[in-house]
């Protein structure tokens, strides 16, 4: 074999090798073909940032037609849920579509109110609007074992919800006051986004905090279409006119090192803020 000969196989081997490992650098593959982005929106919602990131992302891919929230949550924090809310309804060009899974339920179903059109399996849990506030009672306990409870305050509802002492009327009424603002937020984004299918009477009435299962919210015009993630990435796909089976994309959160050693991913997803946030949020624990 001629040294030109080796040579040219030499270069040659190394374009390829160079294709193989550094093309995709080179090579936007994301940016190929039109697509359908998946966002889920898993577990308690207490941090808005990362959830918005996903979205700026998919906003800024011109390959994306159409987004998929993917929620499986039973809510939140009132700040967060709000925040994901709002700026799901700033994207003007892309339509948005809901899939909830096991769980879509109070701040959950706020955000998939941001979507054209909702999609819920018969048994999903769904429903339980309206906003709740709890607070934790431990003055039996500190009378019990003895524990004087003494404050200086600048105002009167300064410690207002504090542990070690009952709660007086003219508080209890504050608060109720201000759960009843937040519920009445979370009523006017309902309308504000599906007044062409529920008025804001039948809304009202749906806004105790009662839930229902898919079945039964497509039953109250609550959800749009009964299916799975599978049947909305599908009818995405057809609303905005890509042929064929649609590809999809998604961000995957990386776990740290740190979180995959000690398997901490779901209990850090899970947690929950002090009982004196406002919360959107299902809960069935007993008090």
């Amino acid at each position: 074999m001629s040294r030109k000969v080796k040579y040219t196989i030499l270069i040659t081997g190394a374009i390829l090798i160079f294709m193989l490992f550094f093309g995709r650098m080179l090579i936007n593959l994301e940016t190929i073909g039109d697509k359908v982005a998946v966002i889920e929106i898993l577990g308690v919602i207490n941090d808005s940032e990362e959830t918005i990131k996903h979205i700026h992302h998919h906003r800024d891919n011109s390959s994306v037609k159409a987004i998929v929230l993917r929620i499986d949550s039973p809510g939140g924090g009132v700040a967060p849920v709000q925040e994901i809310y709002s700026e799901l309804k700033k994207l003007k060009n892309k339509p948005i579509f809901a899939s909830m899974g096991s769980t879509a339920a109070s701040g959950g179903y706020y955000i998939a109110c941001a979507a054209k059109e909702i999609f819920a399996n018969p048994g999903t849990l769904t429903g339980s609007i309206g906003a709740v506030m709890q607070f934790m009672k431990m003055k039996e306990l500190y009378d019990k074992i003895g524990i004087e409870y003494q404050i200086v305050k600048s105002g009167k509802y300064k410690d207002i919800g504090t542990a070690q002492r009952d709660m007086t009327p003219a508080e209890r009424d504050l608060i109720q006051t201000t759960v009843d603002d937040v519920r009445s937020q979370f009523i006017q984004a309902i309308v504000e986004s599906r007044n062409d299918r529920l008025t804001r009477d039948q809304i009202e009435a749906f806004a105790d905090g009662r839930i229902f299962t898919g079945k039964q919210a497509f039953e109250e015009t609550l959800i749009d279409r009964l299916g799975n993630l599978q049947d909305t990435v599908a009818h995405a796909a057809h609303v905005v006119g890509i042929k064929g089976v649609p590809k999809v994309t998604r961000i995957k959160q990386k776990p740290t090192l740190l979180e995959k050693f000690l398997n901490l991913t779901n209990s850090l997803n899970q947690r929950t803020l002090p009982s004196t946030s406002f919360r959107y949020e299902l809960n069935f624990s007993t008090q």
